[in-house]
């Protein structure tokens, strides 16, 4: 047996209110024109069926009494909104959603209305240290603009638009279908003026109506100090240009830094790899490096290890927001060994090796051999 309030999802003792409250949102979610799913039409003629059953006083007394059967037999029409218990389709749609395409899904958009232009994206290469510094540039795109000749009305000069003689001057055009369920009207946009309820009798010669001009546009743009890559810089006003009066989109310059062979960077501070002598690394030393700003004399502390880090600070990547401060360059030292020693360095190398507590060294193998050849 089937149950109008369960179809509605509503109580038995639901009031009218409710009823058609729960019927206006079902009605949007089962309409075949937007669930595709295969039931969805059988689905949306019986809730028709159950709306117009309960929103009636006398067939919901007899229906809470007798049931579906029980219509049949008091001689109600229970073939629903479709089968002229509603009228046409459009109407039922017209009283509740107010009549766009007969549904109300949201309402049309006034063609007519100020709309803001398209956003743009300009793609940039800089080097490491132009990122790191900022640097200016001039660049070169593609933009639309307002027609300089009709000023974006798309007319020639000394004509204007008139009343679509489609739709009127209304924007939509109404069809109506005539099917087995009965007659359905459908509110489109006029196909000929596209909702606007105009059209230009003279199009502008210079941009054939559209009240647009695709145009190449230079620019001079800063790129601010410690940008790093893919950040992105807004040049207000400089997109597509708005439609009836609308403000202008953006550029926005999307930043691609080429890597440095010497730094590598992490957000604000910069990286490098020093190679010191063991002997350096026991003594210390005064060694001169190259930093983001040029040359500099860095003290290696006696006794350092390896991959132990030296650190400058405020010699980094500026930060964006305040130029004045900076990051640290991070220097991380490596200890190299010699793979190849001069007869005194190997003297030295031996002795050291016995002040430490060693064995004094055994020829090596390779000698050993080389003797044997001899």
């Amino acid at each position: 047996m089937t149950d109008y309030y369960e179809i509605l999802g509503v109580s038995k003792n639901a009031s009218k209110d409710e009823i058609k409250s729960a019927f206006r949102k079902k009605a949007r979610e089962l309409h075949p024109d937007v669930n595709k799913v295969p039931d969805a039409e059988e689905k949306f003629k019986e809730l028709g069926k159950a709306y117009e059953t309960l929103s009636d006083d006398n067939k919901r007394a007899t229906y809470d009494q007798y049931g579906e059967d029980g219509l049949k037999n008091a001689g109600f029409d229970t073939g629903g909104p479709f089968a002229g218990g509603f009228g046409d389709l459009n109407d039922i749609f017209e009283s509740f959603f107010g009549g766009f395409g007969g549904f109300g899904f949201g309402g049309r958009q006034d063609p007519n209305a100020p709309r803001r232009g398209d956003d743009l994206r300009y793609d940039i290469k800089l080097t490491f240290e132009e990122a790191v510094f900022g640097v200016q540039k001039h660049i070169e795109f593609n933009h639309l603009e307002l027609c300089p000749d009709c000023r974006g009305t798309g007319a020639e000069k000394g004509s204007a638009k008139k009343t679509c003689p489609q739709c009127h001057g209304t924007g939509q055009v109404k069809t109506v279908t005539r099917t087995p369920l009965g007659n359905f009207a459908q509110i489109t946009t006029c196909p000929q003026c596209h909702g606007a309820g105009q059209v230009i009798d003279k199009p502008c010669k210079k941009c054939q109506g559209q009240g647009m001009v695709n145009t190449d546009k230079k620019v001079e743009i800063k790129i601010p100090a410690g940008v790093d890559n893919m950040s992105k810089i807004r040049i207000s006003g400089e997109g597509d240009c708005g439609i009836n009066g609308g403000p202008s989109g953006d550029l926005f310059v999307v930043v691609y830094v080429e890597p440095s062979r010497y730094f590598k960077r992490d957000g604000i501070n910069v990286f490098t790899e020093l190679e010191i002598t063991p002997a350096q690394a026991v003594l210390g030393d005064v060694v001169t490096v190259k930093t983001l700003d040029g040359e500099q004399e860095v003290t290696i502390p006696a006794g350092i290890q390896h991959e132990n880090i030296v650190k400058i600070k405020g010699a980094g990547v500026p930060v964006i927001s305040r130029p004045s401060q900076r990051g640290d360059h991070i220097i991380i030292v490596k200890i190299v060994i010699p793979t190849k020693l001069s007869d005194e360095e190997k003297r030295l190398y031996e002795r050291l090796y016995e002040l430490n507590g060693g064995r004094k060294p055994q020829k090596s193998i390779m000698s050993k051999v080389k003797g044997v050849f001899k």
